[in-house]
């Protein structure tokens, strides 16, 4: 069923299914799009709190500020997709983090002058001042990734091997669904439309609800 031009008024769950049938959507598909939304929507409310972080400096005494602690994280490379990314520098710092490099400066200083981390000459290129973690560092990094195992570890043993083996491979296939964000545009360029054109017609009939 072709939608362009008709008005999508999206008020409940029913007419965002019907929006999704009309899409091409199967409604088994749609269903579960919308539960993994609602679980994803309480995951990063939880990520956001920084729950496991904090909880990590409390039961490990690391007197350091979770801002803090994700430098040594970025200067070690703690990270799945840069661990092992070569030489790091103030500016490899805020790329990491997505945060100003003026920030990450500050921070990186915090972490220098605490003896956390030290500052050395870059072997390919002695212009370039690089960041590396002192031994006190890498131990803080080391602990607050060993902690986090040992939470998902326990959480995870009450699964049994079936699902483990299940679940991990189609985590890894769900996490590049946002790679298709461009090909799905276009496929549903049509529906997008429409639902602009149902903002500009809400706006200018100043239906604020």
């Amino acid at each position: 069923m072709h939608i362009r031009g008709a008005a999508m008024p999206l008020n409940d769950k029913s007419e965002l299914s019907a929006l999704l049938h009309h899409a091409g959507i199967d409604p088994v598909t749609a269903e579960a799009a919308m539960e993994i939304d609602g679980l994803m929507q309480k995951w990063r409310r939880r990520a956001m709190k920084r729950e496991l972080g904090h909880r990590a400096l409390v039961d490990l005494k690391i007197d350091l500020e979770l801002a803090q602690l994700d430098v040594l994280a970025a200067i070690d490379g703690a990270f799945a997709e840069t661990e092992g990314a070569g030489e790091v520098m103030v500016s490899t710092v805020a790329e990491r983090l997505n945060i100003d490099p003026s920030r990450a400066s500050r921070l990186v200083s915090e972490m220098v002058e605490q003896g956390y981390a030290r500052r050395t000459v870059s072997q390919a290129d002695a212009r370039r001042t690089l960041i590396e973690l002192t031994g006190r560092g890498h131990a803080i990094v080391e602990a607050v990734r060993a902690y986090k195992f040992l939470i998902m570890g326990d959480f995870l043993t009450e699964w049994d091997s079936a699902e483990l083996a299940a679940f991990v491979p189609l985590l890894k296939r769900f996490g590049t669904w946002m790679d298709s964000i461009e090909p799905s545009t276009e496929k549903h360029a049509a529906e997008i439309e429409t639902l602009a054109k149902d903002i500009a017609r809400a706006s200018a009939a100043g239906e604020t609800a």
